[in-house]
């Protein structure tokens, strides 16, 4: 049932990985799950890309190296781990947003289908028992340099997935739908 499905999906960290493959066949499950997201207009604006083995590891290396240049904060241990997180990934998906070209709806519309198009993949690769993590760093301001954008493509994040081992822990929130919602007749 779907409402399970989303009730246990949860972040997987890199740490958590273990070594085996996700196959061409999932990806190909995964990211047309997301094509799949509601989008006002049909601008269809998510872009994706699936970065796997030396070209996750560049991203690692590019990431790390921007963070040590624009960091006022730099230390060795966040360097590490930055560039461990794409290590102990079996694939790094981009998470991009291009802009309709007409700018016919709010780009925060835009930013909202792409959102939901991240959801579609994350429910997904849960259901396949792969672990998900949407992580949104400073350094993806950057990423123009590390890859060739479109004129109004932008970056809004990276999806971080490995299979692991392991149960994962019962979700909770801290408060009930009925404290954030009004009833109006």
């Amino acid at each position: 049932m779907i409402q399970q499905l989303i009730k246990s999906r949860r972040s997987v960290f890199p740490e958590q990985y273990n070594d085996a493959p996700i196959t061409k066949e999932e990806l190909h499950q995964i990211l047309e799950s997301a094509n799949w997201a509601p989008t006002h207009k049909r601008t269809e604006p998510w872009r994706f890309k699936v970065l796997q083995g030396v070209s996750k590891e560049a991203l690692g290396n590019f990431l790390a190296e921007t963070f040590k240049k624009t960091s006022s904060k730099f230390s060795e241990f966040k360097y590490n781990k930055i560039k461990d997180k794409c290590l102990k990934s079996s694939v790094v998906i981009v998470i991009c947003m291009e802009r309709d070209p007409q700018e016919r709806i709010p780009e925060w519309e835009e930013v909202a289908a792409t959102a939901m198009a991240v959801q579609n993949m994350w429910l997904t690769a849960h259901s396949l028992n792969i672990g998900g993590y949407w992580s949104s760093p400073g350094m993806i301001q950057y990423m123009d340099q590390f890859f060739d954008l479109k004129e109004k493509e932008q970056c809004l994040g990276f999806f971080y997935m490995g299979k692991f081992d392991g149960k994962l822990e019962d979700g909770n929130r801290n408060s009930g739908i009925e404290e954030k919602v009004v009833w109006m007749e």
